[in-house]
């Protein structure tokens, strides 16, 4: 059998597409019935993909490293799961994407915490305390917004990604993205215009 050769699939040659899905095939078929080193191997042939796709996510070299991890311990454990309704790469992807949205999240969270070292003590900055509470009020609003609508504005307000890189890591089209964002900007200015 020939070595996998990604040049020539993307020239067409889907000859040797099939061996690679063959090869992926039968190391998620023995990894299912529980051959470790199958999976070290699947590791090996996604682990440096994923890692690139989480940092363009995250942003943060070790946030990616424990996105990936996690997602292939994840993986690992609920391999099970997988029907093959998509190809283990495509699988392995969502996964990574959500646990580093998740990250995302958390860290969003650390930045806005929910307790009291934020909470105005001198009574005479009005006009901070009003700050604070537009700020807490925002950050409110976007944890509020359905998941679809808050990962495209942390992934496009907060994260700077534009939307061609939004489909890209999310699987949805650019046209999408933009609807997402669209929408999530009216659900957000609804929200914080309505009387408190």
């Amino acid at each position: 059998m020939q070595p996998f050769n990604a040049y020539l699939v993307f020239k067409g040659k889907s000859e040797h597409l099939t061996d690679h899905q063959h090869l992926h095939q039968d190391l998620i078929d023995r990894c299912k019935n529980g051959d470790d080193r199958a999976f070290q191997a699947l590791y090996k042939l996604y682990a440096k993909a994923m890692y690139n796709v989480s940092f363009r996510i995250t942003a943060r070299e070790e946030d990616a490293q424990d996105a990936v991890q996690e997602s292939f311990i994840s993986a690992y454990r609920n391999i099970q799961h997988y029907r093959g309704d998509s190809s283990f790469g495509a699988w392995i992807k969502r996964i990574v994407v959500n646990r580093s949205i998740n990250i995302l999240r958390v860290r969003r969270a650390q930045l806005w915490p929910d307790d009291d070292r934020f909470d105005v003590e001198e009574p005479e900055a009005p006009e901070v305390y009003r700050e604070e509470l537009t700020v807490e009020r925002i950050r409110q609003a976007i944890m509020n917004l359905p998941d679809g609508y808050r990962s495209v504005v942390s992934l496009y307000l907060l994260e700077g990604y534009d939307h061609e890189e939004i489909a890209t890591i999310l699987g949805i089209t650019e046209s999408t993205s933009k609807s997402q964002l669209n929408r999530a900007k009216a659900r957000l200015r609804e929200q914080l215009t309505a009387k408190v």
